[in-house]
């Protein structure tokens, strides 16, 4: 007989404080308006109201809503995308500067329907925030694009501040948890992007909570840094609904402690890991000395010119 799945209870210490104050609700009114898609409301982030609210952080769903892949982890929807949208670059740069966003990272769905994975649109997209907010930096965190490398310098010639890819979960769980991707070609593209852009910091995320060991997650660590990744991040795997994959167990917080810890020992330059971290959280923390520097010039003569996102009228 098949063993029956026994649901794990969600610990009481694992909560979302949610913050729908002025400035989340005119921000999520400006998104409708532009006809945008923010992985943040997609994706149920439980950071959103943090971000939104109080860093100026977002995290754009480019290319549209709907992904041509169903993984099993992703809220998501899956299906037959739209058409592309040669304006959304221009919505995505005009709603950065009327936020007035410190950090600004743009995601996709993934677009195997074309050629190009949407490289194109991706660094338009890039390229039209640099022109209206110039102190803005931009981290991209693309599909593998099935590892086609001239997309992938398509992204590039962009001069993406950071460049984010997920391999998602450990080597052995790559099958169950992910459509299409491939755990091997997810690491290859972080290294191409060394090749191409030595400078540019690189980042991958796990979730854990799938099943995996410690062992695995160790494993993992060791195959980021061995493809010359400098950023980690480590959250906790969170059910969308009972469709998707089961938490098969809950990290406590001082595992998360513990795991950051033996990543920067390991020699990651940066490392978020909690219950709550997702891939964008504090992203803003994470770009190269440069690219921090150009945003807070920036900054600083955007804040004294009075417009800050606090003072908007939404």
């Amino acid at each position: 007989m098949v063993k029956k799945y026994e649901h794990v209870k969600k610990p009481e210490w694992l909560t979302v404080k949610l913050n729908t104050n002025k400035s989340y609700n005119g921000l999520k009114k400006l998104m409708r308006e532009k006809n945008l898609n923010t992985v943040c409301e997609e994706a149920k982030c439980p950071n959103i109201h943090e971000c939104w609210s109080e860093r100026q952080t977002a995290t754009f769903m480019i290319l549209g809503d709907t992904c041509t892949r169903g993984c099993r982890f992703c809220a998501v929807k899956t299906g037959l995308p739209n058409e592309l949208d040669w304006g959304e670059p221009e919505r995505v740069a005009e709603s950065v500067e009327i936020m007035g966003l410190k950090h600004a990272v743009i995601t996709a769905v993934a677009r195997d329907d074309l050629k190009d994975g949407g490289a194109a649109v991706f660094a338009e997209t890039v390229r039209s925030i640099r022109r209206k907010m110039p102190g803005t930096t931009v981290e991209i965190l693309p599909s593998d694009m099935k590892g086609d490398y001239d997309s992938l310098h398509t992204l590039m010639d962009s001069e993406p501040d950071i460049f984010n890819h997920n391999v998602e979960t450990v080597r052995r769980l790559t099958k169950k948890v992910r459509a299409i991707a491939m755990y091997d070609r997810s690491l290859q593209l972080l290294e191409r992007v060394k090749e191409i852009a030595p400078n540019t910091p690189t980042k991958s995320s796990i979730m854990v909570g799938l099943g995996e060991t410690k062992e695995e997650i160790l494993e993992t660590m060791d195959d980021l840094l061995a493809h010359k990744v400098d950023i980690m991040a480590i959250g906790q795997y969170l059910q969308p609904t009972k469709k998707h994959l089961n938490v098969e167990r809950y990290y406590h917080p001082d595992e998360f402690a513990e795991l950051k810890e033996i990543a920067l020992s390991k020699g990651f330059k940066h490392c978020e890991a909690g219950p709550m971290v997702r891939s964008s959280y504090h992203a803003d923390e994470q770009v190269n000395a440069t690219s921090a520097q150009r945003m807070i010039n920036y900054m600083k003569g955007f804040e004294a010119s009075g417009r800050r996102l606090d003072n908007f009228n939404f």
